[in-house]
């Protein structure tokens, strides 16, 4: 990478620092535990602990379908979200780092080097993900319509895109 590219992309890391990023997250990382921690405790509460009232004519049933099916969904419109930020993060991240260096080009032609490199990171996981400057799965991603959603970074050819929409 030119001088640019590298100064491009060390702006972006920084302006996750100056956006407190990291401190962002951890907080979206520990509502997100919170939810997972009271739905698991909803439903292990309901395994163990329920009790049965012949008295209820059905409304008791309904109440508990229901909780179960928010038992088991919030966790993941939790973390959905959480990834959803993740990825606006990075966005911002981008528009920062151009606006700082004033090059919106190199940060762009940095990212177009990186989307060159089709070989995915050997020891990338989904828990660390989001520390990488783009998606280190890459060619491992599913190609169905709703894989994006669990990404922790956008499509590098859609900030590539707003990068150079910046240039202009």
């Amino acid at each position: 990478m030119s001088k640019q590219e590298t100064e491009g992309v060390l702006a972006h890391e920084l302006s996750h620092v100056k956006n407190f990023d990291t401190r962002l997250m951890m907080i979206l990382s520990v509502l997100v535990g919170l939810v997972a921690f009271l739905s698991d405790w909803f439903i292990r509460s309901i395994i163990w602990g329920g009790r049965k009232q012949d008295n209820d004519k059905g409304g008791g049933t309904v109440l508990l379908l229901a909780g179960i099916i928010f038992a088991i969904l919030s966790p993941i419109v939790a973390t959905l979200i959480q990834l959803a930020v993740s990825r606006n993060r990075e966005y911002l991240a981008d528009a920062d780092g151009a606006v700082f260096t004033e090059h919106p080009d190199a940060l762009a032609s940095a990212l177009t080097k990186i989307a060159g490199d089709i070989k995915p990171m050997e020891h990338a996981s989904n828990a660390t993900a989001h520390l990488y400057f783009t998606n280190p799965f890459k060619g491992k991603e599913a190609t169905i319509w709703f894989s994006s959603l669990f990404n922790t970074h956008p499509p590098i050819e859609n900030r590539i895109k707003i990068l150079k929409e910046m240039s202009i």
